[in-house]
């Protein structure tokens, strides 16, 4: 038997925060603690904000995988056949806008500037958001919320320096 885990957008510690090749939180992350460092009253962000985006902390796919080793092994869920090629989402289910994200991040890190956004630059996709219920179906689901897992990240991100200066 093998299960493949599809996850959702993924982030915590050791994630990669390089101001032009990181993914959207961490790059958030990382540009507000500068702004709030170097004293801006303002923060530029791509696109107008409004695409939707789904988030995981890396310790919930981390035990969905092993909660899955030890409970799943391709069962269907209607009782059928057994699926060996499996796929199991891994996410919260939860979306929410990359302006909310963003405000999110500016108040984990105590920014209080404007956040202005650059129209000219691209939103990406508008929508990214997994069925999860084939885990929920299994009686796992997630266990942090995102800005508490926000916050480990950004602690991460501060006690780790060799990933700032990526």
């Amino acid at each position: 038997d093998f299960i493949s885990v599809m996850p959702t957008n993924l982030y915590g510690p050791n994630d990669n925060y390089h101001p032009e090749n990181s993914q959207v939180l961490p790059a958030l992350i990382r540009r507000f603690h500068e702004a709030q460092v170097a004293g801006l009253k303002s923060v530029t962000c791509w696109g107008d904000g409004r695409p939707l985006r789904e988030f995981l902390y890396v310790d919930d796919l981390a035990n969905l995988c092993v909660f899955l080793m030890n409970n799943y092994s391709g069962q269907s869920n209607d009782g059928g056949e057994q699926d060996y090629m499996a796929t199991v989402n891994a996410g919260t289910g939860k979306e929410l806008t990359i302006k909310a994200l963003t405000e999110l991040v500016a108040k984990v890190i105590g920014y209080e500037g404007q956040i202005e956004w650059d129209t000219t630059r691209p939103n990406g996709t508008p929508r990214k958001l997994l069925d999860v219920s084939k885990a929920a179906a299994l009686g796992w689901t997630y266990t942090t919320e995102l800005e508490d897992g926000i916050k480990l990240a950004y602690e991460d991100f501060l006690n780790n320096p060799r990933m700032r200066l990526s």
